[in-house]
């Protein structure tokens, strides 16, 4: 029968921790995915990226200079290794913390520092909360704040792709706070039944800002939640770059292949605040987190590289240096950037601006007689 789950063994992938490096950045090489130097390269620059992103914008909150910033420290394996799985024709929907899977697939950085500053430059013209980009070019959906709503959508993209026969693969992410919410459910429960062509990527990072994962379920995975829906799951290691890419990979070859969805549960944690907002010692253990940051998947990957000849000392350091001279130019290019022109609020929505809105604008700032229709009160 369709959907029929036989009882789990205990090495079961949805029960498991797939894990090709361990903390020690020791490879089992039986498990290694056939990747070129080019493009592990790319994939330690892109969690470089990410670990030096977030720091300078971090220290630009910190100093009042934009209003708010969210970093995505210790969880830069799930992010990158995800990313890389996916083929340039493939879309990404992402839940909070996956911008740096943008820039790796294409964003400038320009383009998301302007996001951040919600400059006349910013594509969405101010109207999102920092750190929410987007990019039609690398196929990176603009996210939402609201917890979940991105996966009916991700799971639609794929249906659409299904129906007109499109070799397209839909990376729909989340987090286990996700995985609590009726999307989740209903994405879950369609794609499944529909056989659509979507990965669901569940960044297990332990916290839903302050409500733990023991509190979040009582399933003992979240990779476990998939079998309810008619297809597999596969639990890794989201500090090991290497097994989120393996995991994540065999997930959209299958679903390229027509064998429907799969649910990735990378466990990580979130070794910093949610966000600039937040203060996590007021609910957690942080010696817990102290235990946390010494599994560093940068660390890990770079003692890896480093080992294979890949990386050495000098290198890693010139490209830190490059790195945040990068960001420091996107800062210096974007910040005093004027903010987008007051009108774009009607004229982005209307076609013809109302009377009373042509009165309101009027007041606040001189406005082209042609765009408003030659009335100005």
């Amino acid at each position: 029968m369709r959907g029929q789950v036989a009882p789990l063994a205990d090495d079961a992938p949805e029960l498991g921790l797939y894990q090709v490096l361990a903390e020690n950045g020791l490879a089992e090489p039986t498990r290694l995915p056939h990747l070129g130097d080019a493009e592990l390269r790319r994939m330690y620059r892109g969690m470089l990226t990410i670990r030096v992103m977030d720091e300078r914008l971090l220290a630009l909150q910190r100093q009042g200079r934009i209003g708010f910033y969210g970093e995505a420290k210790g969880q830069e394996a799930a992010i990158i290794g995800a990313a890389a799985a996916l083929g340039p024709q493939d879309w990404l929907v992402p839940a909070l913390r996956e911008a740096g899977a943008g820039i790796y697939r294409g964003l400038p950085m320009r383009t998301y520092v302007a996001q951040i500053f919600g400059n006349g430059n910013d594509v969405s013209k101010g109207r999102q909360l920092p750190c929410h980009p987007g990019t039609r070019a690398a196929r990176y959906l603009t996210m939402s704040s609201c917890i979940a709503t991105q996966l009916p959508h991700a799971m639609g993209m794929a249906w659409a792709a299904k129906i007109a026969g499109d070799d397209v693969v839909v990376l729909g992410c989340l987090g286990d706070g996700a995985s609590s919410e009726e999307d989740f459910h209903v994405a879950a429960n369609f794609a499944g039944v529909y056989g659509v062509p979507v990965v669901f990527f569940c960044q297990n990072n332990q916290w839903a800002i302050s409500t733990p994962v023991t509190l979040q379920t009582a399933a003992p995975t979240m990779a476990i939640k998939a079998l309810a829906y008619g297809f597999g799951g596969v639990r890794c290691d989201g500090n090991d770059v290497l097994a989120v890419y393996a995991c994540v990979k065999d997930a959209v070859d299958k679903a390229r292949r027509g064998g429907g969805p799969t649910l990735v549960e990378a466990l990580t944690y979130r070794v910093s605040a949610h966000s600039s907002s937040d203060d996590p010692t007021r609910y957690r253990d942080e010696n817990v987190t102290a235990a946390w940051r010494q599994k560093d998947p940068l660390q890990r990957f770079r003692t890896w590289m480093t080992a294979q000849g890949l990386l050495d000392a000098a290198t890693d350091d010139k490209l830190r240096a490059d790195l945040d001279a990068e960001v420091r130019d996107a800062v210096a290019k974007e910040e005093h950037v004027p903010p987008p022109p007051l009108e774009t609020l009607v004229e982005d929505v209307f076609a013809e601006v109302p009377a009373h809105l042509r009165e309101q604008l009027g007041e606040i700032t001189p406005l082209p007689r042609q765009k408003l229709g030659g009335v100005h009160q």
